[in-house]
């Protein structure tokens, strides 16, 4: 049963339960966002009712899975135009923030007979999703609101995710300005005032937070125990609900330097590899195709040199042979492979 990684749902119902406290004391709901369990229903059915307002996933194809756990479901991934019915019937709210992508949403909710909410993201200097916060967004805002079919549910941004721009008090300002805009102008309420991701997390601790503030979508920190803007340990939470686990199957000393003239390998850089002389070298039966190496973290005396598609390999410090099952800790990209994997096992303690 390897390669398998092992899954704890009692540490993840522990951070589960830890993280909704602490937002609730600052008056945030919280999103869980699953996607890195590639829709898998027994750990969601174990954690999604600890006290989240919503089920989150980029993916429409696990909310699917889904569907029959009572939650509210949320699309993270803004739609495609194509896929508009699908989102109306399989989601109860998307994140928006083109016009008419919102247009087909409100085409399908009335043909649907059912109304479809949005929460209309703002850019806030990150330069993914959202409306450019600089812009005169006043005139979209008035648009989406002629539309029956659709509830402009609330405003939301998202930081840290393409230009690692760390979330403070005076950048959740900004989303809090345009809120105080909005709901001015229109005379109107926006109930969800979404300030990013397990990022702004270290803002609770410190207490800067801007009121307002309302919810946060969090995965990372839920899975792996940290906050993201600084990768910080976040509040006592496990950060080993998840461990992969691999098999040994060649065990060789070998020189540490190739031997011949070095040009690609067979993912298509140059190596860049340190002669150390004779090592100990062992190699595992799981790849790139599984988890590239710089997304491990080795839990005994063994140090990650390289990998190909179907091979992981090691320096093996301490006395290790053939069969010997070596156990890592997994970073977020990580585990989004390797959940995301069919040929890794998933076993549940």
């Amino acid at each position: 049963m390897y390669p398998r990684i092992e899954i704890n749902s009692g540490k993840l119902e522990f951070n589960a339960k830890r993280l909704i406290s602490i937002c609730k004391d600052k008056n945030i709901t919280v999103s869980l966002v699953s996607k890195v369990l590639s829709g898998n229903k027994t750990i969601i059915e174990r954690i999604v009712f600890s006290g989240f307002a919503h089920l989150a996933d980029s993916r429409l194809e696990n909310l699917e899975n889904l569907k029959d756990i009572n939650i509210p479901k949320m699309l993270l991934r803004l739609p495609m135009i194509s896929e508009a019915k699908r989102v109306v019937q399989t989601t109860d709210i998307s994140l928006n923030s083109e016009i008419a992508t919102i247009k087909a949403l409100n085409a399908a909710a009335s043909e649907q007979n059912t109304i479809h909410k949005i929460i209309l993201m703002f850019d806030l200097g990150d330069l993914r999703e959202g409306i450019f916060y600089q812009e005169n967004y006043l005139s979209f805002i008035q648009e989406v609101l002629t539309l029956n079919n659709i509830n402009l549910y609330g405003i939301g941004t998202n930081l840290t995710c393409y230009g690692g721009v760390i979330p403070d008090y005076d950048k959740l300002n900004d989303l809090i300005a345009i809120k105080n805009q909005i709901e001015s102008k229109f005379n109107i309420k926006l109930e969800i005032i979404s300030g990013g991701n397990s990022s702004s997390l270290y803002l609770l601790e410190d207490n800067q937070i801007p009121q307002g503030i309302n919810n946060l979508r969090i995965g990372e920190a839920l899975f792996l125990g940290r906050e993201t803007a600084f990768g910080k340990r976040f509040a006592d939470l496990y950060d080993d609900a998840f461990i992969l686990k691999a098999e040994l199957i060649e065990v060789k000393q070998k020189p540490s330097y190739p031997i011949g003239n070095i040009h690609m390998d067979s993912f298509g850089k140059v190596p860049k590899i340190v002669d150390k002389g004779p090592m100990k070298r062992g190699i595992l039966a799981i790849g790139k195709q599984d988890i590239y190496p710089d997304n491990l973290i080795p839990l005994g005396k063994y140090n990650i040199i390289g990998g190909s598609s179907d091979h992981i390999i090691l320096e093996l410090i301490d006395d290790y042979v053939i069969g010997d099952i070596l156990s890592f800790k997994v970073n977020y990209p990580g585990l989004l492979q390797l959940m995301t994997s069919r040929y890794i096992k998933q076993i549940f303690l």
